[in-house]
């Protein structure tokens, strides 16, 4: 019986099979087989598509209905919403007298309870300050280039622009502030023509928008590639990746975090080449990164125990009682482990001890996947072995000293990107994702070296205009 959406059904029997011709009966059997084959696989996907939770797979968090997700297990606080009794106060500190841009002094009158005329100051008057934003308007500088006749020739000859000067109508800081607001502030070309012009009564139009992209891009653009150039140099990566769009088509935006920059990368393809590109053929360091197999050609890995504990709760959702009991097992072992490493990053335990903490841990995991190696559970069973036969990759942070057992910097680096993404959909075009992939190393690097990447695109631009080199990233590393 096959039905379609408008209720309609056909029922195929064997008396309607046999009154066919035989080649046509077996044309019919076969397509039947392959419908029931085809079924069964539908309902597969769709029961495993159903059981995927952000808890137990790679689904951003974001995908799951803040109503859907599991109550937590911690009561309801009895103390009232917002401050407590008694807590510290916290207020903006006042700056000095001599910073600010006014003073009013304010002396009474006359005494509050006689009426006395009042007269003298107070040596220590209560201080009151208050901020508020300047009247805005544009900075416009009209340059008048004088065309002026030989007496001699008779040849006109025009005044140059001084070095620096752009040759259109927006100056630096104008067009690292634009840049900055379509990347960091995820604004759309439309938004931030409106901003410009709304606010800062800077005339400004969509278009306008993407010439200052372009400008901002071929100024700070030398300075992405310095800082890609010493990617494969790194001792240690935390690497990650996402899907997004350019031209409508898939692409992947790449994170490489390193100690004191970061690089993103727009390319077209997940596979390892991306890789090579980046880090060329024979990168010695170490990366922190999920299971994906494009990152095993690399040799050095630390597989992120964040997704692990994810796997292991797929292992518990699955239904299968041996999985079942398998991830139970496996996610303690991993709550441990987080414990034993929150202890040493917070100065509790030494080096030494650390890694006599884990040395439980580690033989109870191995044992643990050993014995999932031979799970009646496909899926586990598959997971089991994948860690079991790459079982070094679990345990490098305990092998060097400064590696951390999680990818939780390549994590982090990508959450304002996959924002942005969420927002825009994706570029239209590559020189749109060279803008992305650019600015996001700007604005992420910056914040780990504590500088301001407004100060910093100002100055790229400026240097850009007049010929000068730009502004090296590479300054703190």
């Amino acid at each position: 019986m096959f039905g379609d959406n408008r209720g309609m059904s056909l029922e195929i029997t064997e008396e309607i099979i046999a009154r066919q011709p035989p080649e046509a009966r077996a044309i019919i059997r076969a397509l039947l087989a392959e419908i029931v084959e085809l079924r069964g696989r539908v309902e597969e996907l769709e029961r495993r598509a159903k059981g995927k939770t952000p808890q137990n797979s790679s689904l951003p968090p974001s995908t799951q209905h803040p109503h859907a997700k599991p109550p937590r297990n911690k009561g309801k606080s009895k103390r009232r919403r917002g401050g407590q009794p008694g807590h510290p106060k916290h207020e903006r500190p006042l700056i000095p007298t001599k910073e600010c841009d006014g003073v009013q002094p304010l002396k009474p009158a006359e005494c509050r309870r006689c009426g006395e005329k009042l007269a003298g100051s107070d040596p220590e008057p209560l201080r009151h300050q208050v901020w508020e934003l300047p009247q805005i308007t544009p900075i416009v500088t009209e340059y008048q280039r004088h065309r002026l006749e030989c007496p001699y020739c008779g040849e006109t000859t025009c005044a140059q622009l001084p070095p620096g000067v752009p040759q259109g109508q927006s100056g630096p800081r104008l067009m690292a502030f634009t840049a900055l607001l379509m990347a960091y502030y995820r604004q759309s070309k439309r938004r931030t023509a409106e901003f410009l012009s709304t606010l800062l009564g800077q005339p400004c139009c969509p278009s306008l928008t993407v010439k200052m992209q372009k400008q901002v891009v071929a100024a700070v653009r030398p300075s992405y590639e310095a800082l890609a150039a010493e990617l494969p140099k790194q001792r240690q990566l935390s690497i990650d990746e996402t899907g997004t769009k350019e031209k409508n088509g898939k692409a992947w935006l790449w994170t490489f975090v390193a100690r004191t920059f970061t690089v993103f990368a727009v390319r077209p393809t997940r596979e390892a080449t991306a890789l090579t590109t980046y880090l060329g053929e024979q990168f010695a360091g170490i990366v922190n990164c999920d299971r994906a197999k494009m990152y095993w050609f690399l040799g050095s890995l630390q597989w992120c125990w964040a997704h692990l504990k994810r796997d292991f709760q797929a292992m518990i959702d699955s239904g299968d009682p041996r999985a079942k009991y398998l991830g139970y097992r496996l996610r303690q072992a991993t709550c441990e482990l987080f414990e034993h490493w929150a202890d040493y990053r917070a100065g509790k335990i030494s080096r030494a001890a650390l890694l006599r903490r884990m040395g439980p841990v580690r033989r109870k995991v191995e044992r643990l996947l050993e014995r999932g190696t031979q799970c009646g559970h496909a899926a586990t069973r598959g997971t089991c072995r994948e860690l079991y036969e790459h079982r070094q990759w679990l345990w490098t942070f305990l092998r060097h000293e400064g590696i951390e057992p999680t990818n939780n910097a390549g994590e982090r680096s990508l959450r304002h990107a996959v924002i942005w993404r969420k927002l825009s959909f994706g570029t239209q075009s590559a020189s749109g994702s060279r803008f992305v992939e650019t600015m996001l190393t700007v604005v992420e690097t910056c914040r780990q070296q504590r500088r301001n990447a407004f100060s910093f695109l100002t100055a790229a631009v400026e240097a850009h205009l007049a010929h000068h080199p730009a502004p090296s990233l590479l300054s703190s590393v």
